[in-house]
Formats: C-alpha cells, structure tokens, sequence
C-alpha cells in the first residue's frame, strides 16, 4: 500500500488497517459428526429410541435459558414468521425506537434450516440409525450494542449440535476505543471519514488482534444463554471456535471528495482491465500450478448505494474495490476458505515437532496470521493500482524502453508496444503474475507460445531459448529484475509504469484519447 500512499500523499489524509466483520462460530466437535454423536450417546447411555425425546428436552433448556436471559434484561423476546426479515434492520429500528444507545436490543427467534442429527429406520437392516441430515430448527438472535465490542450479535441454534454464530465487527469495536481514549472522529456507517489522531487509532486495531478469543466468545455466548454451560451435564465438551468469515479493510481516507473522484474512474478501469485470473490468485497468495485444475475466477463490478464496487473472488476467498462515503477508498481481503493459505506452525500443534508451513486452519489460533495475509493482499492490490497511476507523460514512462540501449557489451533492441509478440509480452507482465512470486521462463514461454507445450522436446528447447532472450531484453531496459537464488523474475517499478501505462493507453479509443488531449 506504500506505492499508492506516496503517490498521492498531497491528496491523502492517511490511511487505517484492520478487521471489519468477522463471523465467528463455536462447535462442539464431539457431537457435529454422526460418529462423535453416536459415541457421545454411548458415554451418556442414551438409547437410539430414545433420542427425540432427550434432544428436545434439552431444545426446550437453551430456549428457556435465552428468553429467562432476555427478561433479566429487560429486552424485547420477537418470534419472526420468516427467516427472510432483514434482522439486523429490524435490531437496529429497535434500538432507535427505544433509545438504545448501549446494552442489549432485543431477542429475536425464527426457524432456519440447519444440519442436524437424527434417528430413522434404515429398511435394509430393519435398524433405526443416526445420521446428519438437512432439517429445520429454531435460532435464537441476541442483538446488542456492547460497551466494550458496539453492535453485533450472537446466534444459537436451540437444536443438537447446538452450534453458535457470533458476528463483530473491527470499525464499531474501534468506534468504542476512540470513545474512551477520547479521540475524535467522524463515522459513517462501518467508515471512519475522519480520525483526530490516525496512528492511534492503527494501535488499536492491533490491540484488537490481541484479544484472547475464545475467552471473549465463550462470555458471549454464556451472557446470551446461561443453560449452554449445563444441559450436557456430567459431560462437559468445550466449545471449539474458529472465524468463518473474516473481512480485512484497508480504509484510505482522501481530502475531499473531489480528489477520490478524479482518480477513481481509472482505478476501476484498471481493475477490470488487467486483473485477471492469474493476478486474482496472486494478489490471494494462491499459485496456479501447471497442470492443475484451473480455478473459477470471477471479476465483479456493481454500482451500490454507497459507490462502485470492483470484487474479484476465488475458490470462496475474494478481494475488493469500493468508494464509501465520497472520500473513502476501501481495499478488503475476504477470507472464507482458509486452506489456501499457510501458517508456520508445528504439525497437529505438537510442539515436540519441529515448526513448519502448514495450511491455515480456520480456528483463532490461526486468526492472527490470517489478518497477516489479509493485509498483504490488500497491500499487493494497492501496488496494483498505484502501478496504473503514472503523473509522467507516457513518452516519458515509455521512451527509454522503446529505444535501443547497450549492456555489459551487448546491444539490445528496443520494444515496440504495437508489434503483437512485444504487445503479449507486456500484457503477461501487467496481469500481475509477478504479484508474489514473480515468474518464470516456462510461465512466458507458455503465454507467448501456446503451441508449445503440445510440441516436441526440441521445439520446447527452441521456443524455451526465444523465451530467454527476451527476459534478457527485459532486463537490459531495467523492466524486470532476477529473485536471488531463483529461476524467478519480478517487474521493476519502471516496469510496471511501462506495462500497465500502455496496456491503459492500448484500451482508450482514438475519440476518448483526443478528448483527453484537449
């Protein structure tokens, strides 16, 4: 994000990163699996016959508890006909219409389907079983405005395996330490327009990251519905908690509103322009290896109420362009798949193993390094951008390269932009292949030889050897430069003025270029 701050550090206020939503979800492992129920029952001698019965008598124990809770609070108990009431909407009309400033709102309940266990015949063997299966229960909503945490809410599932949804967010948290460091600030839905003091209020951000979690989520989840801690009795599982859902947002706040919208057009033009497949992975740390099965990348644009919005996602993971509340740039990194990602950690948790890079879990172990990638996707995006801004003329961004020039003794042509393989070669250079790991002389060859990797041995060798002196040309005019200690290459920062500055240019018909000119 440095490329982008600097850039047009006349413009920008300043800049503040961390959570947004986060969803939070707390299983009892021991009985989320039809195997772990089974032998759960067994351990509390509970026969297959007799399973409807003590599930819902324990159904009955969480709703009791939630709503005993909710008259000891003083707050609204709702039953809802339809799961597609818009519940935060209505928590929120509440809390308006009561004066709810800070506490608990209301208690909400509705039936939503779920996966659940269940007893049925099997009519082979003439058996009742248990199995996990799609049905429908009742959700408990406990919607608050936390003192410590602002608005959020917990959500219960009355019915085996009792699994819990807490949803906070990182902007209201933060809106809570400004209030009581007593800095200013102007807020605008889940935005911070303006903050007295920025570098204080990216403090506490990270102080957020130092929350013992499941400590914090295990009083949630209690102060909404007391029996959790009891209707399993003598048995005692623990909750397992993990984030579901993560978003880490990059706010840049801009001057004015005029100074975001002079730029914002060629951001959004730039983003769908040459993000790409391939620079989607990259910009989400994922590789696409050759030979593996390609991965379904989807590039998004959409006008909200609130701005234009560019999403591009991957394999449930997805990061984010949008201008928010006229002066705000957001740049968010969406994390639902976790698997993509690697933590340096010893295996299985077993610190008797030396530590190493496993795949990331979604448990909160885990959540700091998450926000760690988070923040480097956003970063790279950043780069991106800023890669597309170029306060030069374009005869000065692109003169030198376009001109022969002499290295270590050897002489070098120059590029030419308009010439079909040099106009492929920049193409492959501003799609941000390079993002992480930059690329290599097979990742070339094959964009601009495609006939190669259905050819021959000799034909690959012959192709592999263009490809070759090409990256040398690169390097002589300074576009890329070597990874020490690797058959790798990344672009230089004249390299990405040069290719992204002209792929811009290559997009713009004649009638927009001589309205620009003018």
């Amino acid at each position: 994000m440095n490329k982008l701050m600097e850039l047009y550090r006349d413009r920008i206020v300043g800049a503040i990163s961390g959570l947004d939503r986060i969803r939070f979800r707390g299983t009892l492992r021991w009985l989320a699996s039809e195997r772990g129920m089974g032998t759960f029952m067994n351990q509390a001698r509970i026969l297959l016959k007799d399973f409807s019965g003590w599930v819902n008598g324990l159904t009955a124990q969480v709703r009791d508890s939630c709503e005993s809770r909710a008259k000891d609070l003083g707050i609204e108990v709702w039953y809802l006909m339809s799961n597609g009431v818009d519940k935060e909407k209505l928590a929120r009309q509440i809390a308006a219409d009561k004066r709810i400033t800070e506490g608990s709102i209301c208690l909400l309940s509705v039936v939503e389907p779920c996966i659940a266990p269940m007893v049925k015949g099997n009519k082979a063997s003439k058996k009742l079983e248990l199995v996990m299966a799609p049905r429908k229960c009742v959700f408990v909503y406990h919607y608050f405005n936390d003192p410590v945490f602002g608005f959020g809410h917990v959500r219960i599932q009355s019915w085996a395996p009792f699994n819990i949804f807490i949803c906070l967010n990182g902007r209201h948290w933060l809106e809570r330490q400004l209030q009581k460091q007593g800095i200013d600030y102007v807020k605008d839905g889940n935005c911070f327009v303006r903050i007295e003091d920025i570098a204080a209020a990216q403090v506490l951000l990270h102080e957020q990251l130092k929350t013992d979690w499941a400590k914090l989520l295990n009083g949630l989840a209690l102060g909404s519905c007391p029996a959790l801690s009891q209707i399993l009795r003598p048995l005692e599982p623990e909750y397992y908690w993990s984030a579901d859902e993560t978003e880490w947002a990059t706010d840049i706040m801009f001057k004015s509103v005029e100074a975001l919208e002079e730029l914002f057009p060629s951001f959004v033009h730039h983003a769908m322009r040459v993000c790409d497949s391939s620079s989607v992975m990259k910009y989400l740390g994922r590789r696409n290896l050759a030979g593996a099965a390609p991965d379904e990348v989807i590039s998004d644009y959409r006008r909200r109420y609130e701005g234009i919005r560019v999403k591009h996602s991957v394999n449930y993971n997805s990061v984010k362009m949008y201008n928010k509340s006229g002066s705000l740039l957001r740049i968010e990194t969406t994390i639902n798949n976790t698997r993509d990602f690697k933590v340096f950690r010893s295996p299985n948790d077993d610190e008797g193993k030396p530590a190493s890079w496993q795949k990331m879990r979604k448990g909160v172990s885990d959540l700091h390094r998450r926000c760690e990638v988070s923040q480097q996707c956003n970063d790279r995006y950043g780069d991106a951008l800023a890669a597309a801004q170029v306060e030069e003329k374009l005869k000065e961004v692109v003169s030198s390269a376009c001109n022969k020039v002499v290295k270590e003794g050897k002489r070098y042509r120059g590029l030419n932009p308009w010439q079909q393989d040099d106009y492929q070669m920049l193409m492959f250079l501003s799609k941000g292949e390079n993002a992480i790991n930059g690329f290599r002389n097979h990742d070339l060859r094959k964009w601009l030889y495609r006939e190669s990797e259905q050819s021959g041995k000799d034909q690959q060798k012959k192709y592999s050897g263009r490809t070759t002196r090409r990256i040398k040309m690169l390097r002589a005019h300074g576009l890329i430069r070597k990874v020490p200690r690797a058959n790798r290459y990344v672009l230089t920062e004249k390299g990405q003025k040069f290719s992204c500055s002209l792929m811009t240019a290559s997009a713009l018909d004649i009638k927009a270029l001589t309205e620009m000119a003018a």
